[in-house]
């Protein structure tokens, strides 16, 4: 609103109206624009330029005044105006004619969901969220790994040691078992590894016992996982696993073949990729098994048809990233223009207790088990210090779960992290716990509340105001630069320092029982912005607020 009135100021002048930014003093203004890029024009410094430009320019409808800092020139928003603006605007989401796939969590059926999975899940999570809430058409796909040779292994153990007693009672963590043990089994006798790859070609032509395993060992898995999806507060658009694409993989390499990509290697067919400095794309075994990047590029061709994507989004961890550029490159190589729009969002490893997880070894911490000892914990805390709380296992598993999350989510996804109970549930740090409870004062402020006043916005000129509703004013961009980046992390620091801002605020302006009603009902509304604001934020990351802990 306001940009657009200090873009019609200086577009005649010259200045660069992308530069527009907020200064981070707000004594410098609330918006300021550098002149470096005039400086040549003019053969002054940019200082000197920023001078006779405030000269020349008068203040608008909106604007206060302009000032000259060194090379920037520096806009000031009439108080009244600017802060009515920012508190009492709500703004209107306008929609983007351009569809973003995501492909996040994809869990491999078989197995239980452990803290291994969760980085995945909620950064994917978080991004579908925010893509949305920016106005795209956002497309969430669980790309279930529901095919490979890992089926074989699982297929060979049940036949040899499975109980379908205890597999009706306790399915993934009875298939786990099965599935360590198979591996532990395949390190004494190799031969097994060959049994497995026997089962899956077996499964991949059709064979009915093999396809009535693999139907029960999904709908068993699938059942489990969205227990915990509702839990995470997580939803998807397509389940389409691998399996979905078994029918287009002949289809697939036919047209590698017919665009003379494929060479035959030692009875395998690859993509050589020698020119491009990467190690050649296997996309056929010997034994005539696909592989991995098959079904991936049989799946980026599908999605390109189906949704017609202006991005396509792949949230995998960074282990991946050879098989990301090998098979994006098979893409570019076949003539695909949308190769160029499928991006790897990689994202660090997640240690525990400085264990690294591996499922074929049984080093996992059950992420199930992670949420309810979590829970399990906050409610603890609850009971003690506010032991009349109503809905107290309610309030617990939002705290709990969120606690996960925002840990998870306020780490640049680029870095490896390390999970500590005492971070992650730090009622004082840069938690969810600490975000939720300021969400939940300040709902209790206006629970309190009465006050039916007009608000007189030039009243609130404390710096806690200011710094506040300035800090208001960003959430827009925040989550503009989230999305940009790829990285929900700079939307949860944002949130945090809301919360840190309004806590400033409420400990030196008090809200209620003061004489000057206007400014009581000013900094309410200021109180219920923040409180909307940092709910919306947390929604984004996919996290609750409770109104009360």
């Amino acid at each position: 609103m306001f940009k657009k009135e200090i873009i019609s100021l200086i577009k005649k002048q010259g200045l660069d109206q992308s530069l527009i930014e907020a200064p981070k003093d707000p004594k410098l203004g609330d918006y300021a624009v550098p002149c470096f890029t005039l400086a040549k024009k003019y053969k002054k410094s940019p200082a000197e330029v920023a001078k006779s430009l405030k000269e020349k320019l008068k203040p608008s409808k909106s604007i206060e005044k302009i000032e000259n800092h060194g090379p920037y020139l520096n806009f000031f928003i009439k108080k009244q105006i600017l802060n009515k603006s920012i508190i009492e605007t709500k703004p209107k989401t306008k929609k983007i004619k351009k569809t973003i796939v995501i492909d996040f969590s994809s869990p491999n059926i078989m197995k239980p969901f452990n803290i291994a999975h969760l980085r995945s899940t909620m950064i994917g999570n978080s991004l579908y969220k925010i893509h949305k809430h920016l106005g795209y058409k956002v497309v969430g796909v669980n790309h279930l790994g529901d095919w490979g040779t890992q089926f074989g292994k699982m297929i060979y153990a049940f036949e040899k040691w499975g109980n379908k007693t205890q597999l009706k009672k306790d399915p993934i963590n009875y298939m786990l078992k099965l599935y360590v043990k198979f591996h532990n089994q395949a390190e004494k006798t190799p031969k097994l590894v060959d049994k497995g790859r026997e089962w899956f070609s077996k499964l991949e032509k059709g064979d009915k016992k093999a396809r009535l395993y693999w139907k029960q060992f999904k709908e068993l898995s699938v059942k489990e996982y969205e227990k915990t999806y509702k839990r995470l507060n997580v939803k998807f658009d397509s389940w389409a696993g691998e399996a979905f694409y078994e029918q287009y993989l002949e289809s697939t390499v036919k047209e590698l073949k017919r665009k003379n990509l494929l060479k035959e290697s030692e009875g395998a067919l690859i993509v050589n990729l020698k020119k491009q400095n990467l190690a050649p794309c296997l996309i056929k075994k010997s034994d005539g098994s696909t592989l991995y990047a098959t079904r991936d590029i049989a799946t980026a061709i599908y999605r390109a048809k189906k949704y017609k994507f202006h991005k396509n989004l792949y949230v995998v961890d960074v282990r991946q990233s050879l098989h990301f550029q090998q098979f994006f490159k098979v893409l570019e190589l076949s003539g695909y223009k949308w190769a160029k729009d499928c991006e790897h969002i990689s994202f660090g490893m997640m240690n525990f207790k400085g264990l690294v997880m591996s499922t074929r070894k049984g080093r996992v911490v059950l992420l199930e088990k992670l949420l309810d000892e979590s829970v399990d914990k906050v409610l603890k805390i609850i009971k003690k210090k506010n032991p009349n709380l109503k809905n107290k296992k309610k309030v617990a598993e939002q705290v709990g779960i969120g606690a996960i999350v925002f840990w998870d989510l306020s780490h640049d996804r680029v870095k490896d992290i390390t999970f500590e109970w005492d971070k992650v549930l730090d009622f004082e740090g840069e938690t969810a716990p600490y975000i939720q409870y300021t969400h939940a004062r300040a709902c209790s402020i206006l629970r309190k509340a009465k006050n039916n006043y007009k608000p007189d916005y030039n009243k609130l000129i404390d710096e806690k105001e200011r710094n506040l509703i300035k800090h208001i004013s960003l959430f827009e961009e925040s989550v503009q630069q989230a999305a940009k980046q790829y990285k929900p992390h700079v939307l949860a620091k944002y949130i945090y320092e809301l919360a840190q801002k309004f806590n400033e605020f409420y400990n030196r302006c008090p809200c209620i029982n003061i004489d000057d009603k206007q400014l009581s009902k000013a900094r309410l509304n200021l109180v219920r912005k923040t409180k909307d604001t940092i709910k919306q934020g947390l929604e984004l990351l996919g996290i609750d607020s409770p109104k009360e802990m």
